[in-house]
């Protein structure tokens, strides 16, 4: 049965499990914002980390708002269609090697400044928004995500709204998930496991890559 944007239930729900997908795959990247989110868990607490965990939400729904409105708007050229394909398949190979060679993430620390015995959750929220916001790579990554949900001509606009929320909410899900257990797993949490995780993650990025180029050369032909 057609919906009123002229996909199919079927086709919808691949959008999601897709965006579920990749939003899997974000959520392994270990970086800063992992180590924060699991150090402010083990110090403050499950609550105070559910602030943090809504800025780091909202800063990665600002940059699919800007990244996808930004690529879409250009889109109508057929060159920059394939260019932008090429240029994130390259941003995601390029994510993925950098991501298997280098040999670990240093974890977080407060800058010799003091800490505060009696966190507030509004600064976690704060914190959350700004250690992920200011990181240019997080844009650079949605900015090639941006490119193949473009590349992806099946797509409807609600197939496109299913498939951001997939990434969005799995994300938000797992940090929540991250969290909560931070205290009973922070002991296995070793430089070997983070660096096994990271070449993981880096070999799916290139996989993605790989995806991306193909769809551009298609459009290319």
């Amino acid at each position: 049965m057609a919906d009123i944007f002229g996909g199919t239930k079927v086709n919808m729900g691949i959008s999601l499990l897709e965006g579920i997908g990749m939003g899997l795959v974000l959520s392994m990247i270990v970086g800063p914002v992992f180590f924060a989110l699991i150090q402010n868990s083990i110090e403050n607490g499950f609550r105070h980390s559910v602030f943090m965990a809504l800025g780091i939400l909202l800063s990665d729904s600002i940059y699919v708002l800007i990244s996808y409105f930004g690529v879409s708007y250009l889109t109508n050229n057929p060159f920059f269609k394939a260019g932008l394909g090429y240029v994130g398949g390259a941003i995601m190979i390029g994510f993925g090697i950098v991501s298997f060679v280098k040999k670990g993430t240093p974890r977080p620390n407060s800058g010799g400044l003091p800490v505060q015995e009696t966190p507030k959750r509004r600064r976690g929220f704060i914190k959350g928004l700004s250690l992920n916001g200011v990181n240019p790579f997080v844009f650079l990554f949605w900015i090639s995500v941006a490119g193949l949900v473009q590349l992806r001509t099946r797509y409807t606009p609600i197939d496109i709204f299913l498939y951001y929320l997939g990434v969005l909410l799995t994300v938000f899900s797992i940090d929540l998930v991250k969290a909560y257990i931070a205290k009973k797993l922070s002991k296995f949490i070793t430089p070997k496991l983070m660096l096994n995780m990271n070449r993981i993650v880096a070999v799916v990025l290139v996989v993605f890559g790989v995806r991306l180029l193909k769809f551009a050369i298609e459009q290319s032909v």
